[in-house]
């Protein structure tokens, strides 16, 4: 059996204005939410963040959601230095899985 993988991610807008953090348990179902705008009246949706710059894998939903917690406690340019330390160039990764 597979064991169950969680993800706490990074989205943007393409201007990089605004960056969502948050956590899931299938990392290319809730892009696609955010892509296509699922949650109408979300702060995603609002400001068009669907754009996957960052994330990490983790074996429980609760070590996921602590890192979630403590990303969005996170100033905005501690956030970005995160994410370049994997995506330099702040690209949308969701086409690398």
């Amino acid at each position: 059996m597979k064991n169950k993988v969680y993800y706490t991610y990074i989205l943007s807008n393409k201007r990089r204005t605004v960056y969502y953090v948050g956590f899931t348990d299938g990392i290319d179902r809730r892009w696609r939410q955010h892509e296509i705008k699922y949650f109408k009246n979300a702060f995603t949706s609002r400001y068009n963040v669907d754009e996957l710059l960052y994330f990490e894998e983790y074996n429980t939903i609760k070590e996921a959601l602590a890192r979630e917690k403590q990303l969005k406690g996170w100033a905005r340019e501690r956030k970005i230095e995160l994410i370049k330390t994997v995506n330099p160039n702040l690209d949308n990764i969701f086409n690398q899985f």
